[in-house]
Parts: C-alpha cells; structure tokens; sequence
C-alpha cells in the first residue's frame, strides 16, 4: 500500500517555491516603494519597467506553484526576513542609493533561490522539471534586473557624492547587459511565459504533459521508494486536475462540446479516479500494481487524446481569447484550492 501522497523531498521544494514567491511579493512592493523616491526621470523609468516585470514574474511563480502540484507556506524565517527588509525600505535611515544597493542584493537572493530550485528538479525527477519550467523567464530577467540596478547604482551613486551626472557610457554597457539576458529569455523553453494572460488549453495541456512524465518516471522506476514517490504526485496531480476541471472546464464547454461527448469526459475521469485509488491500496514494488500503472497510461492517453483534439477544437472556435484566459484563471484557483485541501 502507497504510505504517503507527499514525498519528503517535494514538500522541500514546495516550501521553497512559497519562500520565493514571499520574496517576489517583497520585491513588487519595493519597486513602488523606490519609485515613490526617484527624483530623476531616467531612474524613474527603469524602475517602472522593471516594476512590470516583477508583477508578471508573480504571477508566473503563484501558476509554477500550481503546476508544481504542492501548496505551501513560506519559512518563518522568510517571513521575518520579509517584514524586516519592508520596514528598513520604508523608513529613513537608509538613502536612496543605499536601498537600491539592499534591492540589488534581494534580486540576486531571489536568483540563487531559483537555481537552486532547478538543480533539486533535476535530482528529484523529470516531472518536477518540467512543471517549474515557466520560472526560467523569472530567473532570467531578475538576472537582467539585477545588471540594470548596478547601473542605477553608478548613476545614483555618482549624482550623491558630485551632484552631477556620470559619464552617459555606462548606459550603453548597461543596455547591452541586458539585450544579452533577454536573448537567454528568448531562448529558453517556456510552456507558460505570462501569467496574466494564460489560455486554458495551455494549462490543461502542461498538466496533461506532467502526468505523462510521471507515469513514464513510474515505468522504468526500479526502486520501491521512488516509484512510491512519483506515484504519490501523479495520484494528487491528476484528481486534483479532473476534480478542476469538473468544477471549471466541463460546464462551460457542454453547451457547444455537447451533452454525450461532455459526459463521456466525467465518465472518464471517474473511472480513472477509481483505478487510482485501487493502485493506491497496492504494494508499489507488486506486479498489481504495475498492471494498474499500465491500465492508468492507456486510460490518460485515450482522455488527454480526446481533449487535446476535438474539446481544445471546440474551444477554439467557441470561446474568445478573454474566455479561455477567464477560464484559465478560475481553473488554477480551483486547483489551488484543491491542492491546499488535499495537504490538509
């Protein structure tokens, strides 16, 4: 019999997607905060740009937690790390340049804190990796964030010790340091690169794509322990995905996917859900339990082929852009709720 749903590794990197996503909160209100004190008009504009770019980036972290599949709370020493970094922002001891020296340094923090994020997917397994690939647009442009603040900090640095202006060069350099991080941005592989306007299928899609992974993980898994753990994850994952989309995507569509083909996807999705708690009364190393490992892949596959296809067709055609993202943000809310539930 699976023993447990959450692997001890995952709850780790759990807790440390919901540190970042802390941090990245902080950083958001940091930004206003700074742009309230500029007083030049060169400063104000790249800190409005880059105050864009950390509102999307929470987002893009908040649906990275939920296609990671596990809800958490940040450490309480982030917390404390949050509310004491807030407070010395807020107050008058620093400068201005003294408080984008401490924001440069909260950016690399945050940088660090998503590569090493990386480096645990990799050791804990493909699934995991591919759920957290939307943090590589985070990542890379808090690294370019970073390259603009040590520009700021020449520029603001130079104008509090000489009153004047520095050489106008550096702006160059600093413009050039960021096309360089941008085109890393552009090459890096994203299912989800904004969190704001997410389609539906996109979601749907990459959740489709996770528990595919997982099974495979299951497949060629020849270790008890480990196929127990990506057993646990494709368990939660996938009756939190078919109970969200039973509460979201099925009523919306039925109207024009049709009664029968609508109730075909339920019905589906019960039967799954049946197999999987069989699965989960089994021993994770017994034949049993592979045959149902193997009855639960052609069961996906024959679900995700028809959603993939004829329902992602229907909703193409039937539903606007502003409507599938709609769809988009009430999914993820409801498997945000859902995962918190399962945790409890």
């Amino acid at each position: 019999m699976v023993a447990t749903l959450t692997d001890t590794k995952r709850s780790a990197i759990a807790q440390k997607l919901a540190d970042m996503k802390a941090v990245q909160s902080l950083i958001v209100t940091i930004d206003q905060q700074l742009l309230k004190e500029s007083k030049t008009q060169k400063v104000s504009e790249r800190l409005q740009d880059m105050f864009e770019d950390d509102q999307k980036n929470l987002g893009i972290v908040e649906t990275t937690i939920t296609q990671y599949g596990i809800q958490s709370e940040p450490s309480d020493k982030v917390n404390k790390m949050v509310d004491q970094i807030q407070q010395m922002m807020q107050g008058s001891e620093l400068n201005f340049y003294e408080k984008l020296a401490q924001f440069e340094l909260l950016k690399h923090g945050q940088v660090m804190s998503g590569l090493v994020v990386h480096k645990a997917a990799q050791v804990v397994g493909a699934d995991v990796e591919t759920a957290i690939v939307p943090l590589n647009t985070v990542n890379f442009e808090n690294r370019a964030h970073q390259e603009q603040l040590k520009g700021l900090l020449e520029y603001v640095g130079t104008q509090e010790l000489t009153g004047e202006e520095p050489d106008q060069s550096f702006w160059r350099r600093l413009q050039d340091g960021v096309a360089a991080m941008s085109g890393i941005v552009g090459g890096a592989v994203t299912q989800i690169s904004d969190a704001d306007d997410v389609d539906i299928m996109s979601i749907i899609y990459a959740d489709h794509q996770k528990a595919k992974t997982l099974i495979r993980e299951i497949q060629k898994s020849d270790d008890p322990a480990r196929t127990q753990e990506f057993f646990g994850q494709l368990y939660q994952d996938l009756v939190v995905h078919s109970k969200a989309e039973e509460e979201v995507v099925y009523p919306a569509v039925r109207s024009f996917y049709g009664d029968a083909n609508t109730q075909e996807l339920y019905s589906e999705q019960t039967e799954l859900e049946t197999v999987l708690n069989a699965a989960k009364q089994l021993d994770s190393g017994s034949d049993e339990f592979i045959a149902k490992i193997n009855t639960i892949k052609t069961m996906v596959g024959d679900h995700t082929r028809q959603e993939e296809s004829t329902m992602f067709a229907a909703m193409r055609k039937d539903l606007s852009n502003d409507q599938r993202e709609q769809m988009a943000t009430q999914f993820k809310a409801a498997k945000q709720k859902l995962q918190q539930e399962m945790a409890a």
